[in-house]
């Protein structure tokens, strides 16, 4: 049985990696969302606003790497949620469901000893594409 080959997803409306690694990836009919922080994608700027901004750019990040991929975030099926710091929960839990109302996905939340650029929060996705 032959192997799908896996296809890079580039965004226009997310940041640019800071990094050897690709923003996503689709396989099958997964798309995986690599980590993102709230950078502004214009500027290269994380959000100013606290965890709470930085936490809503990283979603607009996540979903516009997901659009570009062909899936929504409507699809996501698991996510992962880096935090520097465990006493910024609620204010972090009260904007991710703002994009999660109905049916959220799995979630895992951890505490970080760092993020890249300083960041308060860094979220990834697994998604369906349909």
């Amino acid at each position: 049985m032959q192997s799908q080959p896996r296809q890079v997803v580039v965004s226009g409306k997310a940041p640019k990696p800071i990094g050897p690694y690709s923003v996503g990836i689709v396989h099958g009919e997964l798309v995986f969302a690599s980590g993102m922080l709230g950078l502004d994608p214009q500027t290269g700027e994380l959000a100013t606003g606290g965890v709470e901004a930085e936490t809503r750019q990283a979603l607009q990040n996540v979903a516009a790497i997901l659009e570009a991929a062909g899936s929504s975030m409507s699809l996501v099926l698991k996510t992962t949620v880096f935090l520097r710091d465990m006493a910024d929960f609620a204010r972090m839990n009260a904007v991710y469901a703002e994009f999660f109302r109905d049916e959220p996905p799995a979630r895992s939340t951890v505490q970080v000893a760092a993020l890249p650029k300083g960041g308060a929060v860094e979220i990834e996705a697994v998604a369906a594409l349909r």
